[in-house]
């Protein structure tokens, strides 16, 4: 069942992170640490995450929280969120520090909201944190911020209508690997750099698509 978009059980507006008070907070937050096209990419986010919710069964109110707030940290230049990210503890590897520290963003907002609005669920900030680069023991909620990020109305690359289409046709895992594929496609196409975790990640849920189609795996045979 999924959350109200209205806080119900006597909480205060300004401590339910839930409620549409606290939502509509941040959102005017947002608006003033974001520039006017990530502020609106995060509004696309937002209401792409809450759509999935709907259609594949998650918590509607949490995943629109999370869609809204998953770019918190994207007014940070390189070497500030190095320093974020470190002043935080987050647990990154040295190459991605070093070489990729945008991919950074996800987790320092995970931390730094967690901080400063301690009643925000651990599930939206799992999904905040995990946007980015994904992980092997992602929540549904994971899923689907992580889509949502890719597939929002103000994206226009090529082949993203075809991805939008596979909303609701597909299961919520193979939607997202769809996603994944697209993404790990043009990181190599453009000859950019790979988070450490990619492979597992992408091995890991391919192995579960495989196993759900009852087709057996192993690595595939050379020529």
């Amino acid at each position: 069942m999924t959350h109200s978009l209205r806080s119900e059980d006597g909480m205060s507006a300004a401590d339910d992170a839930l409620a549409d008070a606290f939502f509509e907070a941040r959102k005017a937050d947002l608006e003033q640490r974001l520039k006017p096209k990530r502020f609106r990419h995060s509004l696309g986010v937002s209401q792409t995450a809450e759509a999935l919710a709907r259609t594949y069964g998650a918590d509607v109110a949490t995943a629109r929280l999370a869609g809204l707030l998953h770019d918190w940290d994207k007014c940070l230049d390189d070497q500030a969120i190095r320093d974020r990210a470190r002043d935080l503890g987050a647990d990154v590897p040295d190459l991605v520090l070093q070489a990729m520290p945008q991919l950074l963003h996800g987790p320092t907002a995970a931390r730094a909201l967690a901080r400063e609005f301690p009643q925000i669920p651990p599930e939206a900030l799992s999904a905040i944190e995990k946007h980015t680069a994904a992980s092997v023991d992602m929540s549904d909620l994971d899923l689907i911020v992580y889509v949502a990020d890719v597939i929002e109305p103000n994206r226009s690359f090529d082949g993203v209508d075809k991805l939008r289409r596979a909303v609701g046709r597909v299961g919520l895992e193979d939607l997202f690997l769809l996603v994944f594929q697209h993404s790990l496609e043009n990181l190599v196409a453009t000859g950019k750099r790979l988070h450490p975790d990619t492979v597992d990640v992408w091995n890991h849920y391919v192995e579960r698509k495989l196993k759900r189609e009852g087709t057996p795996s192993g690595a595939a045979k050379g020529r």
